[in-house]
């Protein structure tokens, strides 16, 4: 039976329940210390690459680092905004979340992923530059308009995370109040509002698609054009290294993307795999940042050892 939507933020429910990743019980421990693990090298990894940028005033004045600075910000909070909850889900504890925290959650996941977006897309035309126009490089990624862009980054992500946690807990939720996911995300909260969704629906979708969609539209022709220039190279050293220069971040931006179309681009997707989908840009990607730019980048392994004062042997 369907009820009219409220006018305010009052529910019924006072908390939810997150039933977590759906595992065979013989498997709750080993689970449990495989995301604590990555929970861990996430941190600690994302830590290193901060403090390497801090650390190197070469870094200060050069968008690829300072790019790379917030982003393993962003994916040390994402990480802390979702894998702990993921880890409680394997402890026989109560697994309720209050009504605030999960507005809290929400908000923040959609902060976070939005900013990501458009530091993505920055970064795939900071390589587009570094490759395919290095003489002009330094003109139009100057530290004044790198300045601006992440500020209205963080800005536009932080209306777009408060429109969606408005549109999502505007409706009433008076039960069941299980949630079959393992995080506080829009399409699994909707399936449990007792109040119309029609309008609801495609106001918070569309909202979703075209934000994802315009950033993922943004990249491709810098990446067209980045392999249309390294075709036109000549010898393969040349190649290998000018891929080099774009290829981490492609590998990034493919895992997080693809399960993303999957999730928020295609229209009706309720797949039962969506949660394990999930996994790749709310865990993979958090981790992947370190575990892929420090061992192929040369200046950040140099910058290491000076940090480390020449005690860490790096190869």
């Amino acid at each position: 039976m369907e009820k009219a939507q409220n006018n305010s933020m009052e529910t019924h429910v006072t908390d939810f329940i997150l039933l977590g990743l759906s595992h065979p019980p013989n498997l709750r421990i080993f689970l449990f210390l495989v995301f604590l693990v990555i929970y861990i090298l996430t941190q600690l990894g994302n830590m290193l690459i901060l403090l390497t940028v801090w650390a190197d005033p070469q870094f200060h004045v050069r968008p690829m680092y300072i790019l790379l600075g917030v982003l393993s910000f962003l994916d040390m909070w994402l990480s802390i905004v979702i894998v702990p909850r993921i880890i409680l889900s394997f402890v026989p504890i109560s697994k309720a979340i209050h009504f605030g925290g999960w507005v809290a959650q929400l908000d923040s996941f959609h902060f976070l992923e939005s900013t990501q977006c458009f530091l993505y897309t920055l970064t795939a035309y900071d390589r587009y530059l570094a490759t395919c126009q290095p003489l002009h490089y330094p003109v139009p990624m100057n530290g004044c308009l790198y300045t601006m862009l992440v500020a209205g980054a963080w800005g536009a992500a932080s209306i777009h995370g408060t429109i969606q946690a408005t549109l999502t807990f505007w409706l009433s939720y008076c039960g069941p109040n299980q949630v079959d996911y393992f995080f506080c995300d829009i399409p699994a909260i909707l399936r449990l509002a007792c109040a119309n969704t029609t309008i609801n629906e495609p106001v918070t979708f569309v909202d979703i698609r075209v934000v994802a969609a315009s950033y993922f539209l943004l990249i491709l022709p810098s990446y067209t054009n980045i392999v249309y220039a390294i075709l036109q190279i000549h010898t393969a050293d040349g190649r290998c290294k000018a891929f080099s220069t774009c290829g981490s971040h492609l590998t990034v931006v493919t895992i997080y993307y693809v399960p993303c179309i999957f999730i928020y681009l295609l229209p009706d997707s309720k797949s039962p795999l969506d949660g394990e989908l999930a996994l790749f840009y709310t865990v993979v990607t958090p981790l992947l940042n370190p575990l892929i730019y420090i061992p192929r980048n040369k200046e950040v392994k140099s910058a290491l050892r000076k940090l480390a004062g020449g005690g860490w042997a790096i190869k």
